[in-house]
């Protein structure tokens, strides 16, 4: 055989040895997702131990949550944490809101008088003297809305415990102590095991028809039309969120390689939050990063404050704590309606775009975790490398790449419908007269209806196909993203800056129902 051939036959059988290993790589990570998830997702996990201890032992909780605009059960999310099985007088809930003006505004109201006996405050940015008091400037935080929106709340929380969690996601009456007890470490009688630094759970979307009010019917996606609205766009986040995302979330946190947080429902030590962002504590810091002040303040210059936060509690020391405790089998229910394609393509383009400066390697890599790739990437090591024909006998030929791809992908579909029907149960989740239809699951009266098969197979493929074109176009083609009503160029030191267009409307931000997150 000529040297070039020789060379040539080296370097496809190099090719086929890095996809085998990727493959592995895959396979492992996904099959331990897949493991967790049917471990701790068919029934409710055991009642919480926190609740029930002697009442100088159970921690104090500030609960944060920051809204924008009208979502589709909204109240009934923001309610639920009002309705937390844990002592009244250890949870604290600040609600936080841009402006009055801000339509959420009045549902943020009324939740707080329809339960008086709470210890809730609404907070408004506008009234934050940092940002616009005598002493303060606009300019004081950073351009990160979000961050902005909770900076006082957080100053101003009781206790030590910051939960922080998305308005538009609900839980169940018993996950303020789930998260307590896997972050002090609370076991049944009396035991204790170590402490977490950083706890979480899985976010999971469920796509609903909903009959809008005229007000939310402006508030939704241009064109939306009819009274009952059921976007395509809310049927591949939910088939995204509960398929790839599912997989890796409960993967790589169950491995515990990586920090793998996102932001709808988090729970920390303001203690530790405070240490961790001032240089002079905390060795991963460099001095430049004191001017970025300390606490929820020292993220509000970049987008992706809650990947930040759990990278920070990740890297950073703090001995006789783990790092990330996901709460298994405790999921936060995102309810959804209405969501076009293209307000599912600007989501993901935005969690692309500010994550691929923050994690460069894990989204260069991430195509090759979708199904059509990665079943190539098996297809192809199988049917390359000399060893597999040698002992399996697989023939080395076009015909047999295409067999064994298709065959991959079979399998993929299979294990992805029993995963979705099984997560869309909503089993692991305590129900009561007061549980919305949207997280009764598809298994309870009154729930949500399973997606028939072929309509579950139409939006697995829709989000497989577009996962590719998504990637590339906000990976390899821009930088700007659109969040919460704003403008902002991503910089590749992961901050951001505000884009001022002219051209936008005279519509105040806060009527804005923009975001997309």
């Amino acid at each position: 055989m000529p040297v070039s051939d020789v060379a040539m036959s080296l370097i496809v059988q190099g090719a086929a040895l890095v996809s085998l290993v990727w493959s592995l790589v895959v396979i492992t990570v996904s099959s331990t997702g897949i493991y967790k998830l049917v471990r701790h997702n068919r029934s409710p996990p055991s009642k919480p131990v926190s609740p029930l201890l002697d009442d100088n032992q159970v921690p104090h909780i500030t609960l944060i949550r920051p809204a924008k605009g009208v979502e589709v059960g909204l109240y009934e999310c923001l309610a639920s944490t009002f309705r937390q099985a844990y002592p009244k007088t250890k949870l604290t809930i600040h609600l936080c809101v841009a402006s009055t003006d801000d339509p959420a505004y009045p549902i943020l109201r009324q939740v707080v008088a329809d339960f008086p006996d709470a210890d809730a405050r609404l907070f408004v940015e506008e009234d934050d003297p940092v940002l616009h008091g005598v002493d303060g400037h606009v300019n004081s935080l950073g351009p990160n809305p979000k961050v902005r929106n909770i900076s006082r709340a957080y100053r101003e929380a009781k206790g030590d415990v910051i939960w922080i969690m998305d308005c538009n996601v609900w839980v169940s009456r018993y996950a303020a102590g789930r998260l307590i007890d896997k972050l002090f470490g609370f076991r049944p009688g009396g035991a204790k095991t170590a402490p977490y630094r950083f706890v979480h759970q899985l976010p999971l979307v469920v796509d609903i028809e909903t009959q809008n009010t005229e007000e939310a019917q402006t508030l939704l996606t241009a064109g939306a039309g009819p009274a009952v609205t059921m976007g395509c766009g809310g049927r591949l986040e939910e088939m995204f969120l509960a398929t790839t995302h599912a997989k890796f979330y409960n993967g790589i946190n169950g491995i515990g390689i990586a920090p793998c947080v996102l932001g709808k429902s988090n729970m920390f030590r303001k203690s530790h939050l405070e240490r961790l962002t001032d240089f002079k504590q905390n060795l991963v810091l460099s001095p430049s990063d004191a001017s970025r002040g300390r606490g929820i303040d020292f993220f509000s210059s970049y987008i992706c404050e809650d990947h930040l936060i759990g990278d920070l509690f990740f890297k950073s020391q703090l001995p006789g704590f783990q790092r990330h405790g996901l709460v298994f089998g405790e999921v936060a229910v995102q309810p959804t309606s209405g969501m076009s394609v293209a307000a599912y393509i600007a989501r993901r383009v935005r969690w692309l775009r500010v994550r691929k400066w923050t994690v460069i390697a894990a989204t260069l890599v991430e195509p090759g975790v979708e199904s059509f790739l990665c079943s190539l990437h098996i297809s192809f090591a199988l049917t390359t490398l000399p060893w597999f024909h040698d002992v399996f006998a697989i023939p080395q030929t076009w015909g047999a790449m295409g067999t064994i791809w298709a065959s991959t992908m079979i399998i993929w579909v299979v294990l992805d419908y029993l995963l979705t029907s099984m997560l869309f149960r909503l089993q692991s989740l305590d129900v009561d007269e007061n549980t919305p239809a949207f997280a009764r699951g598809t298994s309870r009266q009154g729930g949500t209806q399973a997606r028939p098969f072929l309509e579950w197979l139409l939006s697995w493929l829709g989000r497989e196909l577009l996962a590719l074109p998504i990637w590339t176009w906000a990976v390899l083609l821009g930088t700007t993203v659109s969040w919460r009503g704003n403008q902002f160029k991503v910089r590749m030191d992961m901050s951001v800056v505000e884009i001022e267009d002219e051209k936008r409307t005279t519509t105040p931000r806060s009527r804005s129902k923009d975001r997309v997150d």
